[in-house]
C-alpha cells in the first residue's frame, strides 16, 4: 500500500472561534496543526497566548500524586488483564470537575511531603537516642561542665584502648583528676572526666594519646534520663503524625480512578495548549496550517463549510516534502509492521510504505525460526486472550497482534516439523511406557534435514532480496530514473539470469551472460572518465557479487535459529525424562520450554529485524519521514468512546 496522500491547509478564522475549532479538531483527529510560514503573512500577526507551561506543571502534579496513591493506598484489584474503563466522549471532555480534582492532588502531595519530612524526623529522633542511650547511667545535667574548682568533660575512647592502663597513667601523670568508666561496647568507650581546673588541659592531652575525643554531648541539657523520656514523647507523637498522614492518604485511595482521568483529561487540554501556540492572530483573526490525509479530507471540508472561514487546500511542494508527516495506510495484516518500520525510521513522504512487502517475509521467517506447534499456540492464544479483555490502545496492539500472526505461522511449521514443545509428546509416552516409539508425523525435521532447511533458508532470502530490488526499480522507474534501475539493478537481473540458466543448462548462456557483463561495463563506467571507468567496474564487479552472495548467505540464520530452538527444547525434555517420572518430567520440561520459549521469542525477533533492515531495507528504502501526529483524543487510563456530533 502507497504512504498515505497528504494534503496542506490553510484556515483563517475567526479569534474568537479559536478555541472551539481546536476542540471540534481534537475531536476529528484528522488535522496535524504545523508552524505556518510566518514570512507569508502580515507583520500585525502574533502567535496565541498559550497555558501550557502552567498546564505542564499541573499534570506533572497530579502525576505525582497518582503515583503516590498507587505505593500508599490499599492495593486494587487490576492485573495485565484488566481492562481500562470506558467513558463516552462527552463526559470525557467535561472539564467541570478538574479543578476540585486538581485541589485533591495538591493536598495529596502535600501529604506525601508531610510523611517525608516526619519520617527524616523518625530518623533523626532515633540517631539520637542510639547517640543517648549509652550514657543512661550519667546522672547529673549534661550542660553541668564546671564548678568553682573542678572541670567536666565527658567523651569516648576507640574500644581497644584498655581502661586499667589509662586509669594508672592518669593516676600517675595527673592525680589532681579522677575518670569514670560509663559504658563500653563494640564501637566505643564512654568516660566521665573529673579534673581540678589547673590540670584539665593535662589530663586531656594525656587522654588524647589514647584516642580521647569530646563534645559529643553538647548542647543538651537535663541528664541522659530526662533527654532520653523527651525523645520518645517526641518520637511517639511524630509516628502518630506520621500515621494519620498514611491513613488520610490510604482513605484517598478511592480518588485514584479519578486521578487517573483527570490526568487524560488534563492531557487533552494540553495537547490543545500546546497546539494552540502554533497559532497566528491579531485579536480579530487566527491563521493556521496543517496537513490532513486525502482520504479524510470529505469529513474536515464539510465543517469548515459551516464556519465563518476561509480555507486552502494545496499538495505539497518540492520544497515541503521533508517536513510532511507520514501516515501508513494498513488492513488488519500490514498495520502489525508498524511498530517494526518506527524502530528503524519512518519512511521518507516520496518514498516506499514497505510494511505490505515486508509483512509476508517477517511473519514467514518469524514462524520458521520459532517452528513449534506448543509455542504456535501460547503465541495465539495469549494475544487473542488480552487483546479480548485488555482492550488496549491501538498504539499498543500492533505489537500484540504481530505475535499474534508470527504464532499462526510458528504453528504452520511446527506441525510441517512435527514439533510440539520440542519432542515433549514423544518423551512423555517414553516415560510413561519405556518401550514406546511414538513419534509425531512431519514433513522434515530440524536435526535431519539440515542442509535441505539450509538451502530453502537461502532461496527464501534470495526471493526477498529480489523483490527489494523489484520494489527499487519500480520506485526509480516512477520517479524518472528509469536509466538507474536499467544500469543498478537490471544488470544483475541479466548476470544472475544467465547464471541460473548455466546451472539449469538450458537456453543461450553466452548470450545473456555477455549482455549482462556488457550492461555491467557500461552501466558502471557511465558519468566517469579514464582509469574512473575501470575502478567504477571493479567496484561494481566487488560489491555486487561480495554483497549480494553475502546478503543471501545472512539468511541461514533462518536454520540456525530452527535447529537451536528445536535443539534446546529436546535438550530440556531429555533432562525431565531422566527424573523416570510423568511428574518430574512434566515440570523440568514445561520450565525448560518457558525458557527456550522466551530466549527464542527475542532472538528470533531480534534477527528477524536484522534481516529486514539489513538485507531488506538497504535495496530500496528511503528514511527520514517524521510521523503523523495529528491533534485528537490520547488517554492513558480510560478508553473514550467517540460520539458523532
Amino acid at each position: 500500500m502507497p504512504i498515505a496522500k497528504m494534503k496542506r491547509l490553510q484556515v483563517l478564522a475567526l479569534e474568537r472561534d479559536h478555541d472551539a475549532i481546536l476542540r471540534r479538531l481534537q475531536h476529528m483527529g484528522c488535522l496535524e496543526i504545523s508552524e505556518p510560514d510566518v514570512q507569508a503573512l502580515p507583520d500585525t500577526l502574533r502567535r496565541c497566548d498559550t497555558a501550557a507551561a502552567d498546564l505542564l506543571a499541573r499534570q506533572r502534579q497530579l502525576q505525582s500524586a497518582i503515583d503516590i496513591l498507587r505505593r500508599t493506598a490499599p492495593p486494587q484489584k487490576t492485573g495485565l488483564l484488566t481492562p481500562r474503563p470506558r467513558i463516552s466522549e462527552r463526559e470525557y471532555l467535561d472539564e467541570a470537575a478538574l479543578a476540585s480534582e486538581l485541589e485533591t492532588a495538591q493536598h495529596i502531595n502535600e501529604l506525601a511531603a508531610d510523611v517525608n519530612r516526619l519520617t527524616a524526623r523518625e530518623t533523626q529522633l532515633r540517631s539520637e537516642q542510639a547517640a543517648l542511650t549509652p550514657w543512661r547511667s550519667l546522672d547529673i545535667p549534661l550542660e553541668l561542665t564546671e564548678t568553682r574548682w573542678c572541670d567536666i568533660t565527658t567523651g569516648t575512647l576507640p574500644p581497644f584502648a584498655v581502661w586499667e592502663e589509662i586509669q594508672g597513667a592518669l593516676s600517675q601523670q595527673v592525680p589532681e583528676s579522677e575518670a569514670y568508666l560509663l559504658y563500653a561496647d563494640r564501637q566505643q568507650q564512654g568516660i566521665l572526666l573529673l579534673t581540678h581546673k589547673a590540670v584539665t588541659a593535662q589530663a586531656l592531652e594525656l587522654l588524647r594519646s589514647f584516642g580521647f575525643s569530646g563534645g559529643q554531648l553538647k548542647g543538651r541539657h537535663g541528664t541522659p534520663e530526662e533527654n532520653l523520656t523527651a525523645l520518645a514523647d517526641s518520637l511517639r507523637q511524630t509516628a502518630a503524625e506520621k500515621d494519620a498522614a498514611l491513613q488520610e492518604l490510604a482513605g484517598l485511595g478511592g480518588k485514584l480512578p479519578d486521578m487517573q482521568l483527570c490526568s487524560d483529561r488534563l492531557n487533552s487540554r494540553l495537547m490543545r495548549e500546546e497546539n494552540r501556540k502554533r497559532l497566528m492572530t491579531d485579536g480579530c483573526i487566527v491563521a493556521f496550517d496543517g496537513w490532513v490525509p486525502a482520504e479524510k479530507l470529505p469529513q474536515l471540508t464539510a465543517w469548515l463549510d459551516t464556519l465563518d472561514c476561509a480555507y486552502d487546500l494545496s499538495d505539497p511542494t518540492p520544497e515541503e516534502i521533508p517536513d510532511v508527516p507520514v501516515a501508513l495506510k494498513g488492513n488488519i495484516l500490514t498495520r502489525s509492521m508498524n511498530c517494526i518500520t518506527e524502530q528503524y525510521s519512518m519512511p521518507a513522504y516520496d518514498g516506499v510504505d514497505p510494511n505490505p512487502v515486508m509483512a509476508p517475509f517477517f511473519i514467514l521467517f518469524f514462524g520458521m525460526m520459532m517452528a513449534d506447534m506448543g509455542y504456535g499456540l501460547l503465541m495465539i492464544f495469549l494475544p487473542l486472550l488480552y487483546l479480548k479483555k485488555a482492550r488496549p490502545p491501538e498504539s499498543k496492539r500492533g505489537f500484540i497482534e504481530l505475535i499474534l500472526w508470527c504464532g499462526i505461522v510458528t504453528f504452520i511449521f511446527g506441525a510441517l516439523t512435527g514439533g510440539f514443545f520440542g519432542d515433549f509428546i514423544p518423551q512423555l509416552c517414553k516415560v510413561i511406557d519405556p518401550a514406546s516409539t511414538f513419534e509425531l508425523p512431519s514433513l522434515f525435521s530440524p536435526l535431519n534435514d539440515t542442509m535441505a532447511i539450509m538451502i530453502g533458508s537461502m532461496v527464501l532470502g534470495g526471493i526477498q532480496i529480489l523483490t527489494g530490488m523489484t520494489i527499487s526499480v519500480v520506485k526509480k522507474t516512477r520517479d524518472g530514473h528509469f536509466a538507474d534501475a536499467l544500469w543498478d539493478e537490471i544488470t544483475w537481473w541479466v548476470i544472475l539470469a544467465g547464471g541460473a540458466m548455466a546451472l539449469l543448462k538450458v537456453g543461450s548462456v553466452a548470450v545473456v551472460l555477455v549482455i549482462g557483463v556488457l550492461m555491467l561495463v557500461y552501466g558502471s563506467g557511465r558519468g566517469k572518465k579514464g582509469f574512473g571507468k575501470i575502478t567504477g567496474l571493479v567496484s561494481a564487479v566487488y560489491n555486487g557479487v561480495t554483497g549480494f552472495f553475502s546478503d543471501i548467505l545472512s539468511y541461514v540464520r533462518l536454520m540456525a535459529l530452527m535447529l537451536s530452538g528445536a535443539v534446546l527444547a529436546q535438550v530440556f525434555n531429555m533432562l525431565g525424562a531422566t527424573t523416570g517420572n510423568v511428574g518430574g518430567f512434566v515440570v523440568i520440561a514445561l520450565i525448560g520450554n518457558a525458557l527456550n520459549l522466551a530466549l527464542n521469542l527475542l532472538g528470533c525477533y531480534v534477527h528477524d529485524m536484522r534481516l529486514q533492515f539489513l538485507e531488506f531495507f538497504g535495496r530500496f528504502y528511503k528514511e527520514g519521514g517524521k510521523s503523523y501526529r495529528p491533534l485528537s483524543v490520547e488517554t492513558q487510563y480510560v478508553e473514550v468512546m467517540k460520539e458523532d456530533n
